[in-house]
């Protein structure tokens, strides 16, 4: 029961100057821990006189550095792959018995290695004052993690926010508002300050429309759509790292594509670089189209499909009438000697001491 989705992202700056383009660093490819299955994957880059180079950054993302040696008055970069969206179950993990249950600490080897992630930014005091309120009752940690998700999904009203950059925790809490980079970004705070290591996640959000409407909650998107989109990834012993998407208050499943990871949100920048002064004009289209969707339980084959194949049956049906092909249904005669019907050449074994004598004798009569 296959689900493959193309996705097509292109992103456009015209300038209204030819000018010189500094290094450029893309970083709109799907990171190596992405669980959903990427099929293909290119890059296009305009103008074509170019060069291009990857690489993988400290934390192992993929980066794309691009060098134009020409000036140009334009600059676009497009991503087109195919994604297999196969169900995920985001819950598909272990963890190790000594942090089933929070709070727990680190090892000492982990605390070193997870140090960048572990290090939270000085609060303000409405961001004092939030975690103040945060309950800290010893629970599972999935139950922690969840109740952590959902708090912060509740405690700040989504909105789409054009402006660059990511709002302080502070400035969040103080508007009561933000994209879903700044209730990602207050997410990750909140989890380090729990001593927990945790890191921003830039990505590409697919949310296809439901075969069938839930019989309770929401009934989710109306039309297949793909977003650039920001969440949290927690570390925890054993699961590795458990994304945590605040804007929903659900965990990351297979349409949370990850592009960057990293411990800061500046680093996560889908394309970021420098250009001479010139007047800029920016446009990005972004779409997703069902390619391959096989029939499954949720949604079979459509009245129109089943029609044609009965109309090929059909068809069937005549030639083999006109070519006099009689078929006829029936059990397959099978023939057990009366004699040690039991015996392994009657049950189990292709051949034995008497088989062969009695088909011998069978076949001639």
């Amino acid at each position: 029961m296959a689900l493959h989705v193309a996705l097509t992202h292109r992103t456009a700056y015209t300038y209204d100057r030819l000018i010189e383009m500094g290094a450029q660093i893309v970083r709109l490819r799907p990171a190596p821990h992405c669980r959903t299955p990427i099929l293909s994957y290119s890059l296009t880059i305009e103008p074509t006189g170019h060069f291009l180079n990857w690489q993988q950054d400290p934390f192992g993302n993929f980066l794309a550095r691009l060098v134009l040696p020409e000036k140009t008055e334009k600059f676009s970069v497009t991503v087109d792959l195919i994604a297999d969206m196969a169900v995920i179950n985001p819950f598909d993990f272990f963890v190790e018995d000594g942090v089933k249950d929070w709070p727990f600490a680190y090892d000492a080897d982990q605390a070193q290695e997870l140090h960048p992630y572990l290090v939270p930014d000085v609060t303000g005091p409405r961001m004092q004052a939030y975690l103040a309120g945060i309950d800290r009752r010893p629970r599972t940690t999935i139950d922690l993690l969840c109740d952590l998700n959902q708090h912060v999904k509740q405690s700040v009203r989504y909105l789409i926010r054009m402006e660059p950059g990511v709002q302080s925790p502070e400035e969040t809490l103080t508007r009561g508002s933000g994209s879903c980079r700044d209730s990602a970004w207050l997410l990750v705070q909140v989890l380090r300050h729990l001593g927990l290591a945790a890191r921003f996640v830039s990505g590409y959000l697919i949310q296809l429309t439901p075969d069938v409407k839930p019989l309770d909650g929401p009934a989710g998107t109306t039309t297949d759509f793909t977003d650039l989109h920001a969440w949290a990834e927690v570390y925890v012993p054993g699961a590795g790292w458990i994304g945590l998407d605040a804007t929903s208050g659900l965990l990351a499943g297979e349409g949370h594509i990850p592009l960057a990871a990293t411990p800061q949100p500046g680093s996560a920048a889908p394309i970021t670089g420098q250009h001479g002064a010139a007047n800029v004009t920016f446009g990005f289209d972004m779409g997703v189209t069902r390619i391959r969707e096989t029939p499954r339980v949720t949604k079979p084959y459509s009245e129109e499909i089943w029609s044609r194949v009965v109309a090929v049956g059909h068809r069937v049906d005549e030639r083999l009438k006109a070519g006099d092909v009689r078929l006829t249904m029936g059990g397959e005669p099978t023939f057990v000697a009366v004699d040690d019907p039991e015996a392994a050449e009657w049950n189990t074994s292709a051949v034995g001491p008497t088989k062969r004598g009695f088909a011998d004798d069978l076949v001639r009569r």
